[in-house]
């Protein structure tokens, strides 16, 4: 049996911190569904169509890794997609609390999948997609931050607003 993983996020917009876990991912697991979660009550600042393709363009060196979209719950995706497994990024203590109740419900819907936990690199550990999208509104620099056509993708959004 092969293992699917899914790694879900809003993905908005994707850093470097999402992709060194993809990244990483991707050389554990035979294959890693990267999802944009389609969360209608926050207000992105990025559609879902335009999330997909910016992790399509930054993941296209990884031939195992597919980039989707879901609404709904996150386990009933995972088991529409064949995955025994959900990956999640976590940056500090604050992210595991929320990520371990998560685990905990999604076990209890379906204790065949698995959430794995992976650290983030030290030199993500305080990097959000909030952080990256406060800095840009601002005109500050974020390319070490987000990869190239990420930052191009925030300088596009900004002279459009």
């Amino acid at each position: 049996m092969s293992s699917i993983a899914v790694c879900p996020g809003s993905f908005d917009p994707v850093t470097l911190g999402h992709l060194d876990i993809v990244t990483r991912g991707s050389k554990v697991f035979d294959k890693v569904i990267v999802s944009v979660l389609n969360n209608r009550t926050k207000q992105p600042m990025f559609t879902v169509e335009e999330r997909i393709d910016l992790l399509k363009e930054v993941t296209k060196d990884l031939p195992n890794v597919e980039v989707d979209y879901f609404d709904g719950l996150l386990i009933d995706y995972v088991k529409q997609k064949q995955a025994n497994a959900i990956i999640k990024g976590l940056r500090a203590v604050s992210d595991f609390e929320y990520e371990l109740q998560m685990a905990s419900i999604n076990r209890k819907l379906d204790d065949e999948i698995e959430t794995f936990f992976m650290m983030t690199n030290n030199q993500y550990s305080y990097l959000s997609s909030s952080i990256v999208k406060e800095l840009a509104k601002y005109n500050a620099s974020v390319s070490d931050l987000v990869p190239p056509v990420v930052e191009e993708a925030l300088r596009k959004k900004k002279q459009h607003t």
